[in-house]
């Protein structure tokens, strides 16, 4: 295993020894969590049925495998399955939501509230198979709705 140092900063960047780790790393292009094999029709019913999240085409290759992407907005996630699945109860996606409270309430969502990050309005769902999302609202998370640069820097370390 390489431990990078100062001596593997990229080439211009010589701003301090750790610098330029902020500048290297932008954010998350997905979260896949697991699935049952053969899931895809109750998946669909919960992330783009229940959530609105649109389905989008795997590519043929991927596709073969089984599972469903979806994404909307800066939020893309990926499902694959599993033969011997079982559902992530304690790792967890932590989705940052425009309204949360309002969302949770139009699309009749069975969640368990937590206060036990101060300032911050979040929630836990867990999806049809019984993997644990949380859902964290944008305002109290001091991102800005629909922006991903502000979504990723507003996680900070979690």
């Amino acid at each position: 295993m390489h431990h990078l140092d100062k001596d593997d900063e990229p080439a211009g960047e010589s701003t301090g020894a750790d610098a330029w780790r902020s500048s290297v790393w932008v954010s998350f292009d997905h979260v896949q969590l697991a699935m049952p094999t053969g899931g895809e029709v109750a998946a669909r019913g919960f992330y783009v049925d229940r959530l609105g999240l649109v389905e989008v085409p795997k590519p043929s290759l991927l596709a073969a495998r089984g599972g469903c992407w979806f994404e909307a907005g800066g939020v893309r996630l990926h499902l694959g399955t599993e033969d011997d699945f079982r559902p992530a109860r304690k790792a967890h996606p932590a989705v940052i939501v425009a309204g949360l409270r309002s969302f949770v309430d139009r699309v009749g969502l069975e969640v368990r509230w937590s206060d036990e990050v101060p300032g911050t309005v979040r929630c836990h769902v867990d999806d049809v198979f019984g993997n644990r999302l949380e859902l964290i609202d944008a305002e109290s998370s001091g991102a800005v709705a629909g922006s991903v640069d502000d979504a990723a820097g507003a996680s900070g370390g979690a």
